[in-house]
């Protein structure tokens, strides 16, 4: 893109009815620190010189996807997906941040997962090597 370098800012931005709650939530699963805080925005980023970011955008109006994906319902436009050592320490520290674990499992080294607003994610083992 015309005049971006390595220092400019990328992120993703998940809608939600209350930015802050669920800013914090994420920083709990992530261990990133919230760099940016405003009643309708909120950001996280890892430690450390990076230039990715999670942010979380209010929408009064926001509606829960549903997984798996259902005719006539809201629909999961994306989700995030977190590599992890140890795939059952990893949901039992998210559920305890707030998570629920989905009730369609499709794969045995995946575990999709709700964040306290209905966003699904993935917590994964890499078993390629």
């Amino acid at each position: 893109m015309l005049g971006r370098n390595s220092s400019h800012m990328w992120g993703v931005v998940l809608e939600t009815p209350d930015p802050l709650a669920l800013a914090e939530f994420y920083s709990a699963l992530m261990d990133w620190k919230i760099v940016k805080e405003g009643p309708d925005f909120v950001a996280l980023a890892p430690l450390g010189d990076h230039v990715e970011y999670l942010a979380f955008q209010r929408s009064p109006d926001y509606e829960q996807p549903t997984w798996p994906n259902k005719s006539h319902k809201q629909q999961m436009m994306m989700h995030l997906d977190i590599e992890v050592p140890d795939l059952e320490k990893a949901v039992r520290f998210a559920t305890e941040a707030g998570a629920t674990e989905a009730d369609h499992q499709p794969q045995d080294t995946v575990r999709v997962m709700l964040d306290p607003d209905g966003h699904p994610f993935c917590l994964y083992v890499d078993t390629s090597g």
